[in-house]
Formats: structure tokens, sequence, C-alpha cells
């Protein structure tokens, strides 16, 4: 039976790429042709003929340009077909390049090197030119990066078999910029290699759009995907530092780096707020945190993408959405902040300590003369400061609407509108359920809200820092210690006094304590410690302490092995060593096999190495430190 394949809109958007890229280099043909031809004549009517068309060359390519613009600015192919109620995030494009045929050029150089009958490898070598092909329309998931990492394995051992660094194969490898269209070609493999990375990283960031953020496991996978994207990402910038193509200059990777992080954490924001955001002081107050991250981190994509020369080739949608996002989730924090001052007084039930601990921790400053206690304690401030915020969300809100009708791509994606507008009209409505006809015009301005990063000791007692075993301090029964102490938790000693019996059994400034007593300490307040300390018997009280130690061993050297051709870095820790290997004679020389063998494995055993960096409390940042994702086309040849 004859069986049909209907294109799905990510497939026609790239054969649209395709389509104009072809164009974009004629009309670049075009023009090189135009512009020698003007040097090289002194005629002036064909001087004005050639200037004629190159004002027509040049406008086309524009108009190109244009629409390659409105590609890249097409999300809504990549999102999930059932979300109906998120914020469209941004997918990266694969990049295109043109076919490739190995076999000639392959089966030449097997016989002119290696001596062997080329034709005996032809199965072989058309299975690694249709691998190539299929890397051209990936499917959108995991099998789609499989499919990239298997070919990505390949690169090493084919550079290794058939690309000599003293001659060249006449294979030129053409790929095209994902935001320019304009061709790069090489005859070496490095913009092949970069290029594959690339296409990884844009697929792992469409898996992270299609994902369903109506789900706690869609949401997931969307975190991770966009992680995953973001760490090949950083790979690609580290490795390849010298690719002529833009998309994958070091300023370009940066910015898309942030970008993709920056929608992990929108969507972390997402997985928070799910289950349902509790009316409740110290929950509104988290989520006004986590809403204040998301803004903070838009703006700073927003601030790399404005600047030169980044912004000539940036999508304008793009820089418009990161904009648009980060006046929304700002508004939203200051929303969120108004609701926890507005609609919950301090009761007798509340903890008082906690309250002032959580709203110290939102604000970077308090306008002059306030603090957080006043405005918990105190009614009047506590609504004038909250009715402040309410204003600046309102203010936020509206500017993202301005922002958003600016951009003719946004404007057709209503779903955004509408989630816009909707949060509008609810800043509207808790302004007006708190207005007071009566009251005069308030001018307060609301402070800006801030994402506390790690405290308390999960940050001090970290592998950062070096410390002593603990100390035993003796503290005699005396109201003054000698000391005072400083911080949430740990508590550390501040303000000694040099004379003090303390300081004379040991006590050091900045020192921690880490248990008073029997009691462990370590998550204990000022507060909490002080009561500890007040409640000493005619005996005294011992405490224990650790200090920082100021300076820090010297790392172990390091050794790289190789595996498939790609570095794996191991402490010499791990390593053997033998005062016989000093002796090259003593070593033995493992016997390379005499034949060739290219045969193409179907089984990918994965070796790829992750490490997880955080960035601040909340963003696990993703970087592979070796991308040797095995080498199943198993190429033994003797050289």
């Amino acid at each position: 039976a004859d069986m049909f394949f209907f294109p799905t809109g990510r497939s026609k958007l790239q054969n649209q790429r395709a389509t104009l890229n072809q164009q974009i280099i004629k009309q670049m043909r075009m023009r090189a042709g135009a512009e020698n031809l003007l040097k090289a004549t002194s005629n002036n009517k064909v001087k004005e003929m050639v200037l004629l068309e190159l004002s027509y060359v040049n406008s086309n390519l524009q108009l190109l340009m244009g629409e390659l613009e409105g590609l890249n600015s097409s999300v809504e192919v990549y999102q999930n077909t059932q979300e109906t109620t998120n914020i469209p995030l941004i997918a990266l494009g694969l990049k295109e390049t043109k076919d490739i045929d190995f076999s000639t050029l392959f089966k030449d150089f097997i016989l002119e090197h290696y001596s062997e009958d080329g034709n005996s490898f032809e199965d072989e070598i058309a299975d690694l030119m249709d691998l190539r092909q299929a890397c051209r329309t990936p499917s959108r998931d995991e099998a789609g990066v499989e499919l990239l990492a298997k070919y990505s394995s390949h690169l090493p051992l084919m550079e290794n078999r058939f690309f000599s660094p003293n001659r060249q194969t006449g294979i030129f490898f053409t790929w095209y910029d994902s935001f320019t269209g304009v061709p790069v070609c090489q005859q070496n493999l490095s913009l092949e290699k970069a290029s594959i990375l690339f296409n990884m990283a844009a697929l792992y960031s469409q898996i992270g759009t299609r994902s369903n953020r109506q789900t706690i496991a869609g949401l997931e996978e969307a975190i991770s995907a966009f992680q995953k994207s973001a760490g090949i990402l950083n790979h690609l910038k580290e490795t390849f530092t010298h690719t002529p193509s833009y998309d994958m200059s070091p300023a370009m990777l940066s910015m898309l780096i942030r970008m993709t992080l920056a929608q992990a954490q929108e969507c972390l924001f997402e997985k928070t707020a799910l289950p349902g955001i509790r009316n409740q002081f110290h929950c509104l107050m988290k989520m006004a945190q986590e809403a204040a991250k998301v803004s903070e981190i838009y703006d700073l994509v927003h601030q790399s993408m404005i600047q030169t020369p980044i912004k000539d080739n940036v999508p304008f949608f793009w820089s418009t959405t990161t904009q648009v996002k980060t006046n929304h989730y700002r508004s939203m924090a200051h929303f969120f902040v108004a609701s926890a001052l507005l609609d919950h007084q301090l009761g007798l039930s509340d903890d008082e300590d906690q309250q002032e601990k959580t709203l110290s921790q939102v604000y970077d400053r308090l306008p002059e003369g306030r603090s957080p206690l006043d405005i918990l304690k105190r009614r009047d401030e506590r609504e004038r400061i909250g009715k402040a915020h309410i204003r600046r969300a309102i203010t936020g809100h509206e500017e993202a609407l301005r922002i958003y009708s600016l951009c003719h791509h946004l404007n057709k994606l209503e779903v955004l509108e509408d989630i816009l507008r909707a949060s509008l009209q609810r800043s509207l409505n808790k302004c007006s359920e708190n207005e007071d006809e009566e009251e005069f015009t308030d001018y307060t301005e609301a402070p800006d809200i801030i994402f506390s990063e790690v405290t308390g000791p999960l940050s001090v007692f970290s592998a950062r820092q070096r410390w002593t075993a603990p100390r035993t301090i003796k503290l005699p029964e005396d109201r003054d210690l000698g000391f005072t102490l400083k911080g949430e938790s740990p508590v550390q000693v501040v303000s000694l006094d040099r004379l003090c019996s303390a300081a004379a059994d040991g006590l050091k400034e900045g020192d921690y304590i880490v248990a008073v007593g029997d009691i462990d300490c370590k998550w204990m307040s000022v507060s909490d410690v002080m009561r500890l300390l007040k409640d000493v018997n005619e005996e005294g009280i011992d405490i224990q302490v650790v200090s920082i130690m100021d300076s820090n061993p010297p790392m172990p050297t390091k050794s790289a092995t190789f595996c498939g051709n790609l570095p794996k870095t191991y402490s010499m820790i791990c390593l053997a060593y033998d005062d016989d290997d000093k002796n090259p004679k003593s070593r033995k020389v493992t016997k390379k096999s005499s034949f060739l063998n290219f045969a193409l494995k179907n089984r990918l055993k994965s070796a790829s190495t992750l490490i997880q960096l955080h960035s601040g409390k909340s963003m696990p940042v993703i970087i592979p430190v070796s991308l040797s994702l095995s080498l199943s086309l198993s190429l033994s040849l003797c050289i």
C-alpha cells in the first residue's frame, strides 16, 4: 500500500528555511559579481547600471532576511498543542546544510592511502551518508537527540581516518547561519562538529517548548531540556572558539545560554505555582521572590540582546518578548508582595520574628526611616507600602502590554495578550478593593524586590570553605560575655574583647558557634543562641566553635586520558603510579590490528559525563564535561 507523509508545521518551517537559504546565497553571489564588475569597469554608463542592479539585489536581500526573521519568530509552531494558558517560549531553529557525497572521495582515499579496495566498503559509506542525511530532519524527542549524538560520535573517527593535515580531501562542508542565512564553508570537520552540537542544543530547546506545561512531569521535562540545551551551548562556546558562523560566535552563544536558562527558570516558577498558590503571608512572599528572579534573568537576556553586534541579527520578536516578560514577572512580584501586606495583618498567633525575617529578605533596601518590623506592626505603614506595590504592578503590566503592541509578530500570539490583560485586571481589582476615597494621594514608592540567594549553613559549610576542627571554649557565668553575635544561622562572633576570658581560652573574631553545651546550633538564629547562653549555671558552659582557614591546599595534578579521541580528565590520586613507568623500554606496546575494519555498529553506547553547577538557589546548570558519546562507527585503520 502506498504510504503518505503529512509534513508537520515544524518540518514545513525547516523546508521554508532551506528555500530561503538558497535564495539568500543566490542574491549574495549576484551582489558579489556586481561589486567586482563595479571595481573593474571605468565606463560611467556601466557603473550606473551596476549600481541600479546592486540596489535591487540589496533590496531583495533585505526582504529575504525579513522573511528569515519571521521564521525565527514563529514560536507557535513549537508550542505544545494542548496549551492555552501558558506564555509561549522561544525555540532555536535547526541549522541547515547541503548534501555531501562521501562515496567517491572516501573510496579513492581508502585505495590510495590504505591500499584496500574502497568498493568493499560501499555499504558502510552509504550508511554513513544516510545517517548524515537523517540528521537534517531529526524527530523532536530523545530519539532525535540520540541520532545527532550518534553522528557526532562518528566525526572524530572520520577525521582520524580520512582527513589528513597534510592534504585536502576535496570535501566541502557547508552550513547556513540560523539567523542570517549566510553560508559558511570549510574543508575540515570543525564546522561540522560545531554545527551538529548547535543542532543538538536547538533540538533540546524545541523539546522544552513542546513539553506539556500543564503538568508537573511536563514542566520537569521542559526544565531538564532547557538546562541540557544551555549545557551543550556552553560546551560549544568553550570548545569551538573560532567558528566562522555568526550564530556560533562567543557573544551570540552567551546570549543563547542566558535565554535558555531564563526559560528554565520560568518553567521552575510555573512548577511552583501549578499546584496553586496558598493565600498565606510566607507563600505569597516566596512566589514574589521567584517571580522577581525570573524577571531579573530575562532583564539580563534583554540587555545582552540589545548590545552590538547581537542586536543587528537577533529577531526583534525575541528582544521584545524578553522585555515583555521582564515587566510581566516583575509586576507579578509586586502583586504578590502587595497581597501579602494588604490581606494579612500581623496577628497574635503569627510568628513575628519569622515574618520580619521573610520581609527583610524580599527587599534590598527599605524606604528611609522604615524597618521591616515597623511595616508589619503598623497598619497604616503596611497599607501604604502594600498600595505602593500594587501601583508598581499596574504600571509594569501596562508597560508590558505597550511593548507587546509594538511587535506585529507578538500580536499574533493572542494567548500572550490574554495573559497580560488578565494580570493587569487582577492588579486593578486589588487596587480598587483597597481604595479609600477620603484618603489623600500617596506618592510612596515601593522598593525593589530581590531574590535571596542561599544563606545559612548550606552556604557557609560548603565545599568551597576549609575549616578548623571544632574547638571547645569555656564561658563563665557572666552577663558580659565579652563579644557579640551576628548572622542568621550559623551565628558568628564579632566585636570580641581581647581581654575577656573567652578570648584567653582561644575564641577568635569571626568564629562560628556550632554547639552550645550538647546542643547543635548550626541552624539556630542569634536569639536562640543567646537564650542558650543566658541559661548558664555557676560552673559556666562550654561552646564549640570553628574558624575558616585562610589558605587552600594545592590542587592535585591532573592527567588527561582519551576515549574515542575525546579527553576525559582524571585526578592523579585515582591513577596508579609506578617508577618503572619512567623507563620507556619497560613499557609494553600493544600491537595494532593489521587489517581494515570499517563496520557500522547499530548499537549506541552512551558514555557522556555531566556535572551540575548550582546558580543561586533555584537553577542547576547542566554542563557536559565530555561529549564522548561512544563511537559506534568502529574504524580501526592502521596508518
